[in-house]
């Protein structure tokens, strides 16, 4: 185990430049805070390398004999962390806990809901086998219902060196008085506008689908279909049905990759109705294998159109090139409101990705009216 942090660095470093990576101006300045042994507040845009940092850390962490625990909001998010962190680190030293299932908890790095570490925090307090937090999309801190899950391990856990990463932070003050105050240790905030892939803004008045089927046409594909319930969701991937998104070469390569799939489920059938017409249907009611089969199948480029719900925003792994809000408000719980300016940055920041496009497009459809 090398102990000197400096030659640490340098390992990781190298093993970026293996990857044939070369770091943002900010990555490079958290890493090199999170090596000194402090805090890091990281507000730097979607698709900008944050999970880089992250894997940083965890490195810093095994390396150290320390142990790192990576939160995600939704479960969706820590399946797919949990798979991406057994590729770099291996199936033995990482671990997942997300109510539903629990997979070598004890590991030395662990993947979980925020609700997860929340309960770790208020059960053991101080002395959790916990040294290092990174808490992703921390933006969730001030959610009305589920924040106090990000607030209680910032108050429990003195000793642990925190991580909090958000594209849509907002005052980062607050956080880093706060991490100072509770933790002992020094605390950065690096924050960044740069985005690897520009965004190009736009309303649209026509109806609906015709404003999809222009998408369309102008090669602005995949398209993320931004619904706010479940039930529009399938409602408005259903509606789509009848337009031709996918050539007959590109339905029979769909149909090959589904070969050996089974829609055994009530609902199976009509996902994979939708999936032979190259769209994909994507929200917390299906299936997770049902959602992992959109993602497997967006990754590989053979979906024009993902109708989801918002949660889709939240940092699932799926490329997208256009984000078409089907309207600008949700309901809240109790009325419906206009959605907030950090949920609409936030996911519009799903469009555009780095390596395929040289632009994203985020398109607002203007209401009926």
């Amino acid at each position: 185990m090398l102990a000197d942090t400096g030659e640490l660095l340098d390992s990781f470093l190298d093993f970026v430049k293996e990857r044939g990576v070369e770091l943002y101006e900010a990555q490079e300045e958290a890493i090199l805070a999170l090596f000194d042994g402090g805090n890091v507040v990281l507000n730097t845009p979607t698709g900008s390398g944050k999970s880089l940092v992250a894997t940083a850390l965890h490195f810093l962490s095994m390396a150290q004999g320390r142990r790192s625990v990576y939160t995600c909001p939704i479960k969706a998010l820590v399946n797919e962390k949990f798979l991406a962190l057994c590729q770099d680190f291996g199936a033995d030293n990482v671990g997942m806990i997300t109510g539903d299932a629990t997979v070598n908890r004890n590991a030395p790095i662990l993947c979980c809901t925020a609700e997860i570490l929340s309960n770790i925090a208020l059960s053991e307090g101080a002395d959790a086998m916990v040294d290092d937090v990174i808490m992703d999309e921390f933006h969730y801190y001030s959610d009305r219902d589920r924040g106090v899950a990000w607030q209680i391990p910032l108050l429990t856990m003195p000793k642990a060196r925190f991580l909090l990463m958000s594209a849509t932070f907002g005052n980062t003050d607050f956080f880093e008085d706060v991490l100072k105050k509770l933790t002992g240790k020094p605390t950065s905030v690096v924050k960044s506008t740069q985005r690897p892939v520009p965004l190009d803004f736009e309303f649209r008045d026509s109806p609906l689908h015709e404003t999809i089927r222009k998408v369309v046409g102008e090669g602005k594909t995949p398209v993320y279909l931004v619904n706010f319930t479940q039930r529009e969701a399938a409602e408005e991937a259903q509606n789509l049905m009848s337009m031709d998104f996918a050539s007959k070469e590109e339905k029979q390569a769909i149909s090959a990759a589904l070969t050996n799939v089974k829609f055994s489920s009530p609902y199976g059938k009509e996902v994979q109705r939708l999936l032979k017409h190259g769209i994909g249907l994507h929200h917390a009611g299906l299936l997770p294998k049902y959602r992992l089969l959109v993602e497997k199948l967006a990754q590989q480029g053979l979906l024009k159109i993902i109708s989801g719900t918002d949660t889709l925003g939240v940092g699932v792994n799926v490329p997208i090139r256009s984000v078409l809000f089907t309207k600008l408000c949700k309901f809240d719980g109790s009325k419906s409101t206009i959605l907030s300016v950090r949920d609409f940055h936030q996911i519009s920041g799903r469009a555009g990705r780095k390596g395929f496009d040289d632009r994203g497009s985020v398109i607002a459809q203007v209401p009926e009216h």
